[in-house]
């Protein structure tokens, strides 16, 4: 949808100012002594141009506009149709009369605007007047306004029927859900699946925004234009028009921010499900990696797409305003170089967000140690980490104080397990038997998607108070670490009880030679 804002002709125009447009001006400067000029109005139309310094414009300006109100009703209301204007000359100045009324005084200011000198600027202007005033009683006849009637009846049906035609397109335009999503991993899916609902989610929110744009635009031009119509409402219509051009200005800017940022989120989630779906990234151990990371890209750049368009929003506004952004910007310049300085700790947060994201370090998803505590990566962004611990606590780091960072789900995982066999077992059939357990865990259908490699076996790690330690090593997908782990523990756990092997607890041997049994209190006493 194109929003278009174009000029009317004089002749057949029934809106003299236009949103967007600057009030009637053709000189204009910041000094008082500088020339500005303006038109003086008949029932909303333009009748002729006045000029006078920047300081006296708007007193002589609502002098005149009110004599010539003035001399509109006594015309209309007088039984004589006739139109006298006299010229007289006062001070080397013209001096106009409409039907006996002083009207106002031909200026040298007048005269300049006009590029003639002040008798001919004064024929120019009572002719304009001639036309005005003519115009004015054409337009309170009957005939006229039974033709007006009817073509604000047209308008009003026509009004009704697009405004119809728009809703009746809104609701058939239902938000379509259903994507082809190729033959991928079940992570890749569920990834690709979100992405799409987040698309379409910012598709149908612009959809909406530019239905209730075009619905509006509809309603009120349609009824700018009728009151337009009428002789007796067309300064109605002129103060409505007028007094909405700064809220109608911003509301398109606020509107076309929001509708930019809300579609650009669309592009960037089409983007990132597309790079998904194109199969560059399946059935590898990078491609799961690459998920985490598309999303963390995919966060990053909505967050300074927002911040570009808001901006752009901004200066929109104030251009839209009339004031001059270019020293604002140069202001601004040297306020960023003073923050900058004094906020050396945002800028280091910045850098090494950027660092983190570009170096994958770490993305969104991710189970991370940084110093003492650690988690699950639930936001990331240029100034800030946010992880929630076992507990349930979100924790929140500056990425500046981010030295040094432990990724415990970075492309894949491994379950570091340590399993006690007390020394009273036959210590070979116990390897067998872990080795036995991993390897049949690693065929079940549910468990050998997560396990990557065959459980690894290493041997005997250490001899403790418990027992003989052994370490099993077993590779698997990003955070299934831990769900492996609990499996094979509690299955190993049934095959030693079958194997009548006992977990064995903390324990401690004394040894006591011949000298010190015979030595032993017995019942109390010594023998």
């Amino acid at each position: 949808m194109t929003i278009a804002v174009v000029s009317i002709p004089k002749a057949s125009a029934q809106i003299p100012i236009l949103p967007f447009l600057q009030s009637p001006s053709v000189r204009s400067s910041d000094t008082d002594n500088r020339t500005v000029s303006g038109w003086i109005y008949l029932d909303g139309y333009p009748v002729f141009q006045i000029a006078a310094t920047r300081s006296n414009f708007p007193e002589r300006s609502q002098n005149i506009q009110q004599n010539f109100h003035q001399i509109r009703q006594n015309y209309l209301r007088s039984s004589n149709p006739e139109i006298e204007i006299e010229t007289q000359t006062s001070n080397g100045l013209p001096v106009i009369h409409v039907n006996g009324q002083y009207l106002m005084t031909v200026t040298i200011e007048d005269a300049r605007l006009r590029k003639e000198e002040p008798p001919i600027s004064a024929i120019q202007i009572t002719e304009q007047l001639k036309t005005g005033l003519q115009r004015a009683s054409k337009q309170r006849t009957s005939e006229f306004l039974i033709n007006q009637a009817k073509t604000a009846g047209s308008v009003a049906l026509l009004i009704i029927a697009t405004s119809g035609g728009v809703y009746y397109l809104q609701r058939r335009l239902k938000p379509d859900l259903q994507h082809s999503i190729l033959a991928i991993s079940d992570d890749a899916q569920q990834l690709t699946t979100q992405l799409n609902q987040q698309q379409d989610g910012h598709i149908q929110e612009v959809k909406k925004r530019l239905f209730q744009l075009t619905q509006f635009g509809i309603w009120g031009s349609g009824i700018v234009f009728i009151l337009g119509l009428f002789p007796y409402t067309r300064v109605l219509q002129l103060g409505i028009v007028s007094a909405a051009q700064i809220p109608l200005r911003l509301g398109i800017i606020l509107l076309g921010s929001y509708v930019a940022i809300r579609f650009t989120y669309a592009l960037i989630d089409r983007f990132t499900s597309t790079l998904i779906n194109s199969g560059v990234l399946l059935n590898s151990e990078a491609s799961r990696r690459m998920e985490l990371r598309v999303s963390t890209f995919s966060g990053v750049t909505k967050s300074i797409t927002t911040g570009i368009w808001v901006g752009v929003g901004v200066l929109l506004s104030l251009l839209s305003l009339g004031i001059d952004i270019i020293p604002l910007l140069a202001g601004a310049g040297l306020i960023g170089v003073a923050l900058s300085l004094a906020s050396q700790s945002l800028i280091k947060d910045a850098i090494n967000g950027f660092l983190v994201i570009v170096e994958d370090q770490y993305a969104l998803g991710d189970v991370i140690v940084v110093g003492d505590v650690g988690g699950l990566v639930e936001n990331l962004n240029l100034r800030i980490t946010q992880l929630r611990d076992s507990e349930g606590r979100l924790i929140t780091i500056p990425n500046s104080e981010i030295k040094v960072v432990a990724n415990l789900s970075s492309r894949w995982s491994r379950a570091d397990l340590t399993i006690p066999v007390a020394y009273q077992n036959d210590i070979n059939e116990a390897l067998e038997l872990i080795a036995k357990v991993g390897s049949e865990m690693s065929q079940d259908p549910h468990w050998k998607r997560q396990i990557l490699e065959i459980p690894q076996v290493l041997g005997i790690d250490n001899f403790g108070d418990r027992g003989l330690m052994v370490r099993v090593w077993i590779k698997t997908l990003p955070l299934k670490q831990w769900d492996v782990g609990r499996e094979f523990r509690r299955r190993l756990k049934i095959t030693f009880d079958q194997a009548g092997f006992s977990i064995p607890v903390p324990q401690q041997g004394i040894w006591l030679n011949d000298s010190q049994l015979q030595h032993l209190p017995v019942n109390g006493k010594s023998e």
